[in-house]
């Protein structure tokens, strides 16, 4: 600071002369403007616009550091809700009813839980052994609970699991109606449904049940419908990859077509003949 300016710190210490020095340096570049005092002299006047040009640039990195570092803390919330956004902006556009446009609310809510990745591209990013390890974790519920996969060979329940697809339904959602061409089973990893046959029989499946394998076995149509009782989170397996598995693990079928064959019998429906043959595969002995 010039003498004229702050004339008591002239035979001061260095600390303070310093300290004062640095705070009008700092009013000059946070606070974008001249200080306390205006500028005397063509020197103050150059100097104090470099110092404001140099705290308005600082100021701007520092506010965009700041804003991406915050956003980079959740980037897979933000993703969830610019996706969210999206959805409104559509169910607004369509002028969806309120009920419809609060199952869908749920639905996100259920399905997503706050965050989206884009699983697909990471998955597909690692090596085959990294992909195996984090699906055999991500299913460990599902493995552990269905009796299936505890007593199969590991190698088949890698398999199986690398093929599965994530879906989540609703109270009330109608999982597979019956007449329908079957085109997935599904292995339900938490959740009740309800299998609903033409003599009014009801079955209740629950964790670590599977249920849509008949339609795969036979290649027809759905023997029964299955209503989802609570929200329900299931893995879907589709017809060409349980095709694909079963034939390179032709005992593993025998064990699908057994409870394939019981369920049959409880629902009252005839049996095919033979069950459900698949190329390259022999069929179950009677």
């Amino acid at each position: 600071p010039s003498s004229a300016a702050v004339p008591r710190l002239q035979n001061d210490s260095w600390g303070k002369q310093y300290s004062h020095a640095l705070f009008k340096a700092m009013s000059h570049m946070l606070c974008i403007g001249y200080g306390q005092q205006a500028p005397e002299g063509m020197t103050d006047v150059w100097l104090t616009m470099l110092s404001m040009i140099v705290g308005a640039t600082c100021y701007a990195m520092f506010i965009g550091h700041a804003t991406a570092l915050i956003q980079s803390l959740d980037s897979s919330r933000r993703q969830y809700q610019e996706k969210y956004k999206q959805v409104e902006q559509y169910m607004s556009f369509h002028k969806l009813p309120g009920d419809t446009r609060q199952r869908i609310h749920e639905y996100y809510e259920h399905r997503y839980q706050g965050k989206m990745f884009d699983e697909e591209n990471i998955l597909g990013e690692l090596s085959e052994p990294l992909k195996e390890e984090i699906i055999n974790f991500n299913c460990r519920n599902l493995v552990a609970n269905m009796p299936l996969f505890a007593n199969a060979d590991p190698n088949f329940v890698t398999a199986m699991l690398t093929k599965l697809r994530f879906e989540v339904f609703q109270p009330g959602d109608f999982i597979i109606r019956e007449g329908t061409v079957g085109k997935k089973m599904y292995f339900i990893q938490h959740g009740v449904v309800s299998i609903l046959t033409k003599g009014n029989k009801e079955t209740k499946l629950s964790d670590g049940s599977y249920f849509g394998e008949i339609c795969l076995l036979t290649r027809g149509r759905r023997t029964a419908s299955v209503r989802a009782d609570t929200y329900c989170r299931l893995y879907s397996l589709s017809v060409d990859n349980f095709n694909e598995v079963l034939e390179e693990y032709p005992m593993m079928r025998r064990a699908f077509e057994t409870v394939a064959m019981d369920r049959l019998d409880r629902i009252g429906e005839e049996r095919p003949a033979p069950l459900c043959p698949l190329p390259g595969a022999t069929a179950p002995r009677p």
